[in-house]
């Protein structure tokens, strides 16, 4: 992977990475966990599980129009969810449709983090073991991640949980999500750096302003140095997001991981 791209080939990932794609010509990206044997834990808003309108109340602008197949050719259990959850389990090629594949970087250095462009691609924070990763993934398959939200609980975030076990503890600010960062951080700093128009004539000078602003928008909530995470168990994480009690949940996780073979 490198500094501009972190395009990589099917045969270069490995069980337990952040892998995602880009969709509608890159305007969004969509996350997911390859847990081995073409198979990818994702998460998105839930459709078709209460009503048959087809929408979500968290509908936004990086998932609200993708959709899983109605059948897969290559796996009969592509498309596998457990009901009233966003949490899907699909084969590489449908999580992918005609985009390409990216993995996500983790441990990477501030000066590194803060040349990159465009957030939802790295993280200054460390990954937990792969086996770790896959279990959190496979775990909330049985028992979802909560409501969609497109700044709060989205797909990224759900990655990122799996990756890290690092939770928010502030509800009411921005999630993990790096993508969802850069839309805040980006008119915020246009809105910050207005005032110098009338200091600064030259635009140039506005432009590097403006771009250095936007860049540590996006350092400051990363979940690599922010002060409101904590590290919390994937068995205990229906407590923190509001999830029903474990009476209420699917056993079956046997079951789930059965679903990982060819």
């Amino acid at each position: 992977m490198g500094l501009l791209s972190n395009r990589v080939e099917r045969s270069e990932i490995k069980p337990g990475d952040h892998i995602y794609t880009y969709r509608a010509v890159f305007t969004y990206s969509h996350h997911g966990i390859f847990v081995g044997g073409s198979k990818v834990v994702h998460f998105r808003p839930e459709r078709n599980l209460n009503s048959g309108t087809g929408s979500s109340s968290n509908s936004d602008l990086y998932d609200s129009r993708f959709s899983l197949p109605s059948s897969c050719s290559t796996f009969p259990d592509c498309g596998f969810t457990q009901r009233n959850s966003g949490v899907v389990l699909s084969c590489l090629d449908c999580f992918l449709g005609k985009g390409s594949l990216y993995c996500f970087e983790y441990g990477v250095t501030p000066s590194v983090f803060l040349s990159k462009v465009r957030g939802g691609t790295c993280t200054t924070a460390t990954s937990d073991p792969p086996e770790m990763v896959i279990h959190r993934a496979m775990y909330l398959l049985q028992n979802g991640f909560g409501i969609y939200d497109v700044f709060r609980n989205n797909c990224e975030d759900f990655t990122l949980y799996c990756k890290t076990g690092l939770l928010i503890t502030d509800k009411q600010g921005v999630g993990r999500s790096g993508q969802a960062s850069s839309v805040i951080g980006a008119p915020l700093a246009a809105i910050l750096s207005s005032p110098l128009k009338l200091l600064m004539p030259n635009p140039v000078g506005v432009a590097t302003v403006t771009a250095g602003m936007y860049c540590m928008s996006r350092y400051a909530t990363d979940i690599g140095v922010r002060t409101d995470v904590i590290k919390v168990a994937v068995e205990d994480l229906a407590v923190n997001l509001g999830l029903p009690g474990p009476d209420e949940e699917v056993a079956d996780n046997g079951a789930s991981n059965q679903l990982i073979a060819l």
